[in-house]
């Protein structure tokens, strides 16, 4: 029984049968993406499409808590189900892509069908080529080695806040923000961080600080300089373009900082620790 967020033509359906009947039992496990793609002349899939249950594309979309003012991108998008549920649940744009034209040929079928082709639309394309920086969500189920490629693309072309969401496989040491399972099947979710790293000069009051810091995805620490002395940074968080983290002088006076980046400035938003900060600015200087 299909959920009722999606469901599949006639035609889709009897495709995936015969996909299933074709292929021996050891070949599809649990966790198998839909596709892997490779820059190629010609398309070669390299596994078989096995599509992501409904019940996990539903909890996907969840984690990702997308609604109608996101644009939902889907590589390897298959017969579509994850951007044509994103449409009749939250009225979502979306565009999908996949190296298979039969596939296309199913997602825009069943977009039809489940009336939001004005909404999604599903291209033949190589995801290598796909640009990604209009998505404010992205979806996948691909494989490792292709998350390790996508991955620095990610960081680069993505907005800091954008959100990802990755059925079955994670990418590499970027450790995931959330972790979601339905069944045996695993989920994961990442918040895109805004680029911090390098040297900074911070405003807070009538003191100037120095900053030096070393970034490992939304995670971050590094060296300062508080009236002439070393202090340390600590505890650096990221979500999107929030920040946070703790100025550790040697006087123990420890602070707090919450703001929000933007580019090559940060800037105050809100600070609460035992010492609060207060107002503070920043400026990307190296």
């Amino acid at each position: 029984m299909q959920a009722a967020g999606f469901s599949p033509n006639r035609r889709t359906a009897l495709g995936l049968i015969g996909t299933a009947l074709a292929l021996p039992a050891a070949a599809l496990p649990a966790a198998l993406p839909v596709q892997a793609q490779e820059p190629r002349l010609r398309p070669r899939l390299d596994v078989p499409y096995v599509p992501t249950p409904q019940e996990v594309v539903d909890r996907m979309l969840d984690m990702a808590k997308v609604t109608g003012n996101d644009f939902v991108m889907d590589l390897g998008c298959g017969d579509g189900r994850m951007l044509v549920t994103a449409a009749k649940k939250f009225g979502t744009a979306g565009f999908g892509v996949d190296i298979n034209p039969e596939r296309i040929l199913e997602a825009n079928e069943n977009a039809k069908t489940a009336g939001v082709a004005d909404k999604v639309t599903f291209e033949v394309r190589n995801l290598f080529d796909t640009p990604i920086g209009k998505a404010s969500v992205l979806t996948m189920y691909l494989l490792p080695d292709v998350n390790l490629k996508l991955r620095p693309r990610i960081l680069q072309e993505m907005k800091p806040g954008s959100r990802i969401v990755s059925h079955a496989f994670m990418m590499g040491d970027w450790e995931p923000d959330q972790r979601g399972q339905v069944g045996v099947r695993d989920f994961y979710f990442w918040v895109v961080p805004a680029p911090i790293e390098g040297k900074w000069t911070v405003r807070e009051g009538n003191d100037n600080y120095t900053l030096d810091l070393k970034q490992k995805y939304q995670t971050f620490d590094g060296l300062a300089t508080v009236n002439g002395a070393a202090a340390k940074v600590t505890g650096g968080q990221l979500i999107g373009d929030r920040i946070r983290f703790t100025l550790e002088p040697a006087d123990g006076r420890h602070r707090i900082f919450l703001g929000k980046v933007d580019g090559d400035a940060m800037r105050f938003d809100m600070a609460a620790a035992t010492d609060v900060a207060r107002e503070w600015s920043a400026t990307r200087t190296k």
